[in-house]
């Protein structure tokens, strides 16, 4: 009997345990999806869905939210949204399998699989690994030549690779963070010509088969019509939520272009989490190449606030992931961002913990605040209103880029007028890395026109002197620009340069690297 008592006293005492975490678990949870509800509607975001990860297990799934602005249909777990640059660490592990395969090395050189790859300087260009393609180290400026691929463009994958070494090398080679997209571009390249076949076909018979990531395409286009489980992009305009087409970097895969869902990219999490093993005897990649790939490569600076709000010592770029120290863990993590929707994934591998965080508006500020909300649950930290803080930020930087910009216009001189007659700047011009640019003239107007580019089109006004201002139709860029033209000795126009209006225009407008020279 006395031992029939101490079993039954053991029993109770388990599940007394048992029932106190699960208590503590459901706490954590609900004010995780307080706070994703508090910063959807902070933010202005119509559709969220989180997923979080423990010790191997999917402890949260949840979608919030509706997939389109103004209508019915919800977001489920299933959901399809663009994870844009979350797809880089993909591309990373699709080149750590080919070097774990014995198919390359990462100090393989990208002219001895990629010929007529060619960077701006001779030097770098025969010096140039994969590692490179994958560190942001290249010397090329920030977002550089992402013009070639974003807004959607008529210009393919040669034509970038072609247009690289006229572009403006900003940095010696290694030496400096820049992030750029163009790099991974190149490094799907190198995956889909090792293996043979469309980095699209390697992505999902090398990746999203092996994990079970049934929902998961490799671009939009290859949704099935049938399935209308996909989010829909937003921007808000003036307090007033705008639908987007979505764009969706269709054409340039290895940086940007996969859809997924919270369920799919769950298995995506467990994965890295185990250093590459899915199953007992299955791994996409060895520990030794996550090691890799979670190595600092190149550094980044740290403010104060991340050191006063993170405790982050240092912050650094591996091989498709962010890598910083966060109150005294490692974080391996990644955004990623397309026009109307934005992502973020987070991987704390000294606690087994993951997450995703999905949602079909771009405010960073959202997901920011509820990952933060989810590392305070899981890591025990100190509480903190994180939507009011990230809207704190939101609010001051607005402020003070609207009275930069007043204070700007301000200074505009009105009386001073253009050299020239308006039809005399209407010329077409090029940029040799981009191509060609059409200003034309008609109704006493100047309209300028990107060759390969259909989106970005828009009407030239007068600021001062030769310079002028690019309104783009689709206000949904928030993309104005400076067109500024430089005239000869002779008075006709030497080239024109541009620069954006707005310091919050997205870094992928890289107007400031074009010069545009009349077309002879």
């Amino acid at each position: 009997m006395k031992l029939m008592h101490k079993a039954l006293f053991s029993i109770a005492i388990v599940c007394a345990v048992f029932n106190v975490h699960a208590a503590n678990t459901n706490d954590k949870h609900v004010r995780v999806e307080q706070a994703i509800e508090k910063a959807m509607d902070v933010f202005q975001v119509p559709g969220v869905a989180v997923a979080i990860v423990k010790d191997d297990e999917v402890v949260f799934s949840k979608g919030f939210g509706v997939i389109e602005h103004g209508k019915s249909a919800s977001v489920n777990t299933n959901t399809l949204f663009g994870i844009a640059s979350n797809t880089k660490a993909m591309t990373a592990a699709l080149l750590a399998q080919l070097v774990d395969e014995g198919k390359l090395t990462w100090k393989t050189k990208v002219i001895d699989i990629i010929p007529e790859f060619q960077m701006p300087d001779a030097y770098v260009t025969s010096e140039f690994t994969i590692v490179d393609l994958l560190a942001h180290n290249s010397g090329l400026g920030l977002g550089a030549g992402d013009l070639m691929i974003w807004p959607h463009t008529t210009l393919t994958n040669d034509d970038i690779i072609k247009g690289l070494k006229h572009l403006p090398q900003v940095s010696s080679f290694r030496s400096e963070f820049a992030y750029d997209n163009l790099m991974y571009i190149i490094a799907g390249e190198v995956v889909a010509k090792i293996e043979g076949k469309s980095w699209h076909d390697v992505i999902q018979d090398k990746i999203f088969m092996p994990l079970g990531m049934k929902n998961t395409r490799a671009a939009f286009s290859l949704i099935e019509s049938s399935n209308k489980n996909v989010a829909r992009a937003h921007v808000p305009l003036e307090g007033k939520l705008n639908v987007v087409g979505g764009n969706f970097l269709e054409k340039f895969q290895g940086a940007g272009s996969v859809a997924s869902s919270v369920n799919d990219m769950s298995l995506w999490l467990k994965a890295q989490l185990k250093q590459g093993q899915y199953s007992e005897e299955k791994r996409l990649f060895s520990a030794k190449q996550s090691k890799a790939m979670w190595q600092a490569r190149t550094l980044l600076s740290v403010s104060d606030a991340a050191t006063e709000n993170d405790k982050t010592h240092f912050s650094a770029y591996g091989l498709g992931w962010f890598l910083k120290d966060y109150h005294g863990v490692k974080l391996v993590h990644h955004s990623g961002g397309i026009l109307g929707m934005v992502s973020k994934v987070v991987l704390v591998p000294e606690e087994n913990l993951g997450m995703v965080i999905l949602t079909n508006q771009q405010s960073g500020y959202a997901f920011n605040a509820i990952y933060q909300q989810i590392l305070n649950e899981y890591l025990s930290l100190k509480e903190k209103d994180w939507v009011a803080y990230y809207h704190e930020i939101q609010q001051s930087r607005v402020a003070k880029e609207q009275a930069r910009l007043a204070k700007m216009q301000i200074s505009v001189n009105k009386n001073a007028q253009h050299s020239l007659a308006l039809r005399e700047y209407a010329q077409t011009y090029e940029d040799n890395w981009y191509g060609e640019i059409q200003i034309t003239y008609k109704n006493n107007k100047l309209h300028m026109q990107f060759g390969n580019t259909p989106e970005l089109v828009g009407d030239l006004e007068h600021h001062q002197h030769n310079t002028f201002i690019v309104r783009w139709h689709d206000r949904t860029l928030e993309a104005d620009a400076f067109v500024n033209f430089n005239l000869d000795e002779n008075g006709a126009v030497k080239y024109a340069t541009m620069k954006a209006v707005s310091k919050a225009t997205d870094f992928s407008f890289d107007f400031h690297d074009l010069k545009l020279l009349p077309k002879q």
